[in-house]
C-alpha cells in the first residue's frame, strides 16, 4: 500500500495528546503497551499521526492512563484542558 502523501490533522493532534500522556508518566511505548494490552509499534506510529484511534483503543489507553476517554478528546479539540488523573478513593 502507498505511503500517504500527507498526514491528516486530526490524527496528528490526537498521536501528541497520547504522546504528552506517556512522557508525563515517564513511560516508555513498551511500557504504555503492556499497560493498555496494545503493540507498541502501532502506538509509535499513532503517536506520530499515522494511525487514528478506534473507540475501542481509547478507551484502553484512558484506562491506561488513568483518565476519562472524553478528557482526552477534550484536549484534543482544547489544548488548554490537559486530561488530569482520576482521583483513587
Amino acid at each position: 500500500m502507498p505511503k500517504k502523501e500527507r498526514a491528516n490533522v486530526a490524527t496528528i493532534r490526537l498521536g501528541e495528546v497520547i504522546r504528552r500522556l506517556r512522557l508525563e508518566r515517564g513511560w516508555t511505548l513498551v511500557t504504555l503497551a503492556k499497560r493498555s494490552g496494545m503493540n507498541a509499534t502501532y502506538l509509535g506510529i499513532m503517536e506520530k499521526g499515522g494511525n487514528m484511534l478506534s473507540l475501542e483503543s481509547l478507551y484502553e489507553l484512558a484506562h491506561a492512563f488513568n483518565v476519562e476517554p472524553w478528557e482526552i478528546l477534550r484536549e484534543f479539540e482544547d489544548p488548554s484542558q490537559p486530561a488530569t488523573p482520576k482521583k483513587v478513593e
